[in-house]
């Protein structure tokens, strides 16, 4: 085959999936036509191109093609490009993408089934792009999701399309809300069969906490026990994170203890050398030395004060949870309050973040200041107080007295610690006068992967 022709074929084969994506029926049917042609020349089956059967099921009916599928795409150099092997890497990215974007996902009613199909198409279109599957959605925050090869001319997507990672995350988080939203999930719920085929995810837990109120009975029932499922999931993550990061300073000022298993043995003959008896050919110690394993035993109060309105689920999950992990420590006293115009004390709950999610109520306002007025009710000590505040800093009052009321805190001691967004998926919206003014402070908002919270709580609570 000429270099030439693979190239038309090629192209072929993009146009067919832009037909194919956005309906162009009357176009498309050449291109259905030439790409048919294209999959029986090279031995493919014919149901690499239907949209609507799941690339599982594709699998389960031809398992040659299983390592296509759960291989990362590797770009093809411009020597690569014109080999005809790059037509079916063509064909595979092809059929990732329209499981992901096409018509499957177009439907003005999504059942669970389908939402159950997605999510595992997605995950093979992350495995394609060299993502950890759930990553890009999010559904893995903070596990370190493998380096993609990105959505390129290299990467089999076509010359001259690029996609970056963080529009890509934005995009399926996107898609997956709206892919919850037209499922009747209220139905789904009630069916336990149904509900069985959910998958937990930060969209999913999101709307059924906005829709709590209207559950009752066997759909109450398996809307909690999806919310805690996702909580357990995201808390082994960020127990793990928590575990690696959080340890207690050594402090010299405390005597070590005079046991065996602290015996500081390298020491002690260093030192004893001077007692070494030729003739008896014995070291005689006269000192033993200890190893110092006393820690800090200064307690911590930790201020968790969160914003309850609609566009901080994400973080308000993921802080609650970590709020309950360092709650767990020895020596963390551990505060929660949730906010939106009022300010709601969960501080009784703060070891089970499952009841404090349902205890929430998503939307509403946003007062800031009122809500750090009763955090400050609860400082003793503010040298040894992390005050954290998650919230994307659109004030409802005045940002120049909020601004001098946080500037005040810190020049008290406390360890202030703005969080704008502890999630790594999709776009996040903060506040640009605060962002631009606690950065001149000092304090920068911080965004991104949880660890960078975890990072920052440590530096308090082993200080």
């Amino acid at each position: 085959m000429e270099i030439n022709q693979i190239a038309q074929r090629r192209q072929v084969i993009y146009w067919r999936l832009i037909g194919c994506m956005f309906g162009f029926t009357e176009q498309g049917t050449n291109f259905e036509q030439m790409s048919t042609e294209i999959v029986d020349e090279l031995g493919l089956p014919s149901l690499i191109l239907d949209p609507n059967i799941s690339i599982e099921n594709l699998l389960h009916r031809y398992p040659e093609l299983a390592p296509d599928f759960t291989q990362p795409i590797v770009p093809e150099s411009l020597e690569e490009g014109n080999n005809p092997a790059t037509l079916r890497r063509a064909l595979v990215f092809s059929k990732m993408l329209l499981n992901s974007f096409g018509p499957n996902t177009q439907t003005s009613a999504i059942t669970a089934q389908q939402y159950a199909q997605w999510l595992k198409d997605v995950g093979y279109l992350e495995r394609g792009l060299g993502y950890t599957p759930g990553s890009l959605r999010g559904q893995q925050p903070g596990a370190g999701a493998g380096k993609g090869s990105g959505m390129g001319a290299g990467s089999g997507a076509g010359e001259g399309f690029t996609v970056s990672e963080e529009q890509l995350r934005a995009t399926l988080t996107a898609m997956e809300g709206e892919l919850i939203d037209r499922m009747a999930l209220r139905e789904v719920l009630k069916d336990d069969q149904l509900a069985s085929q959910l998958t937990p995810s930060m969209p999913l837990v999101e709307q059924l906490l906005r829709d709590k109120a209207n559950l009752s009975g066997n759909a109450l029932t398996n809307a909690k026990r999806l919310i805690q499922q996702y909580i357990n999931e995201l808390a082994e993550v960020l127990r793990l994170q928590v575990a690696q990061t959080v340890a207690g300073k050594i402090d010299y000022s405390v005597p070590p203890k005079r046991v065996f298993r602290n015996l500081d043995l390298k020491r002690t003959i260093w030192k004893n050398l001077t007692n070494w008896s030729p003739k008896e050919r014995r070291l005689l110690v006269s000192s033993l030395y200890y190893h110092h394993t006393g820690k800090k035993k200064t307690p911590t109060r930790m201020l968790v004060v969160v914003d309850q309105s609609g566009s901080m689920v994400d973080a308000m999950v993921q802080c609650t949870i970590l709020a309950s992990i360092f709650a767990g420590l020895p020596n963390v006293d551990v505060h929660l309050l949730a906010f939106d115009t009022r300010v709601l004390d969960l501080t009784q709950w703060v070891h089970d973040p499952f009841e404090v999610l349902l205890r929430t109520q998503l939307g509403g306002g946003t007062y800031i200041y009122q809500a750090l007025l009763a955090a400050a009710q609860k400082i003793a000590e503010p040298q040894n107080t992390a005050l954290v505040l998650i919230s994307d800093f659109y004030e409802g009052g005045s940002n120049q007295v909020l601004f001098d009321y946080i500037n005040s805190l810190k020049e008290s001691g406390v360890h202030f610690i703005p969080v704008g967004a502890v999630t790594s998926s999709g776009y996040f919206s903060i506040n640009e006068w605060f962002r631009d003014r606690l950065k001149e402070l000092g304090t920068p908002i911080l965004t991104g992967s949880p660890k960078k919270l975890i990072q920052e709580l440590k530096k308090v609570i082993v200080s």
